[in-house]
This record gives C-alpha cells, structure tokens and sequence, in this order.
C-alpha cells in the first residue's frame, strides 16, 4: 500500500524524460554529435530528475489505459522535436552567412564536414562561424537561457493540450526565414564587396581584353576578403548572438 505512488511517479518522471531528451536531440551545443550519446542522455536524465519537481502540479494524472499513456508519450516526444528544431533553425544563420562569404571571398569551393550539421560537407567559413556561435553561446551562458525555454514550454504547450500544428508550422517558417535574414544581414559586407569588386574586374577586363584579369585578381579577392572577415569578424558573431537570444525568448513567459 506504501508503494502506490510509484507508478504515477514513474509515468510522469517519463512524459518529462521524453520532451527533455526529443529537445536535448536537437538542441545547439547540448545536442552535438561529437558529444557522446551516454553523455547525452545522462544529461537528458538528470535535468529531467530537476524539472520533475517543478513541473509536478502542472502535469496530468496517470491514465487507465494504456493507449492513453502511449498517446501521451508520443504528444511530448513531437513537441520535443519541434521545439529543438526550432533551436536548430535559430542557429542555422552561420551556415547562411558562412556559405554567402565564401562565395564572395572566392572560397565556395573549400569544404569540410561540419559536425554541428551531422557530418555534412559545408563551406570552410560556415564550419568555423557555426563552431565560434556554439562556443560564444556558451561563453556568455546563453545555454542557461536555452535549458530555461524548456522549463518554460510547459506554460506555452501543456501536456493535457492538443498539439497546436499550425502554430508550430508557422514558427518553423518565422525561424528560417528569421535566420535567413541574420545570415544575410552578417554577410552583407562582403555581398557589397563582391559587387564593388566583380564591377571592377569586369570594367578592367573591357579595357583589357587581352588580360586574364579573374585569374590574376583572385588571390587579391582571397587576401582582401579575410581581411574583412578578420576586421567584422566581432560585429558579425555580436549579431549572430541578438538573434539567438530574442528567437529563444519568443519560447519563453
């Protein structure tokens, strides 16, 4: 009789798990690849453990049926999902603008695999702007924030609620469309010094025909684009971080 507690504890302690490790799959700097999963899903346990306690009031009872508490179950591991894909969305700009700069710089052919994207090929410049926003977000304790938005999820997307799928339709196009315009934004020099340069070789080239004037210009393009990566490199990764922090507070109270 002492014991009847530890099956609706057990089921709550598991509806919390399953939206805490979905998100935790997804989530910037938590959620990596090169982080080993036991590493992982220890976390996912024990943040777990810590919101249990919190969220207690706000959760529902234990169901009589068992589709019921699969149902559940299946209800939180998708708002899981969403939500850390949202998170993946938010940081996606450094692949933008890491892709536009090499194009313009003349690097668009020099790619690595960016473990932050699952392995996958990507431009140099994006690879390093992905690895310096990871680094920065937790430099100025921004995965504080992150690991608060899941707290306050549960007040935007309650457990006993159905899920709202045209709202979280229309947040995944506000953050890629959000984060398209910040890597844009953090290129935008260099899209005007691709202009102003191309424009000039393209005027020299007129004037002299007879001279490889692209072959003999790139390594000036190479030089004097890392330069400018190197001289806005601080404005870029201050605005990649307004970003991330104002797209994190629209999941919070």
């Amino acid at each position: 009789m002492g014991l009847n507690w530890l099956p609706e504890t057990a089921y709550l302690y598991l509806i919390v798990f399953a939206r805490v490790g979905s998100m935790l799959m997804f989530m910037p700097g938590l959620g990596e690849r090169s982080i080993p999963a036991r590493m992982r899903l220890g976390f996912a346990l024990v943040f777990a453990l810590v919101l249990y306690p919190l969220l207690r009031p706000q959760l529902p009872a234990l169901p009589t049926e068992i589709m019921a508490i699969i149902m559940m179950l299946f209800h939180e591991i998708i708002i899981g999902l969403m939500l850390g894909a949202l998170m993946r969305f938010f940081v996606s700009a450094a692949q933008v603008a890491g892709a536009i700069i090499a194009f313009q710089v003349g690097l668009s052919a020099a790619m690595m695999a960016d473990p932050n994207q699952g392995g996958v090929q990507g431009a140099v410049f994006g690879t390093f702007l992905s690895f310096l926003g990871i680094a920065l977000i937790f430099a100025t304790d921004l995965h504080h924030m992150t690991l608060s938005a899941i707290y306050d999820s549960y007040m935007v997307f309650s457990p006993t609620e159905p899920l709202m799928v045209g709202d979280a339709a229309q947040a995944a196009i506000r953050a890629v469309t959000g984060s398209f315009l910040v890597g844009v934004q953090m290129a935008a020099p260099f899209i005007v010094f691709g202009l102003i340069f191309n424009l000039g070789m393209g005027i020299l080239s007129r004037l002299m025909p007879a001279l490889q004037v692209y072959f003999m210009a790139m390594p000036a393009n190479i030089w004097v684009g890392l330069l400018l990566f190197g001289l806005l490199l601080a404005m870029m990764m201050g605005w990649y971080l307004t970003h991330f922090e104002a797209e994190l507070a629209t999941l919070r109270v």
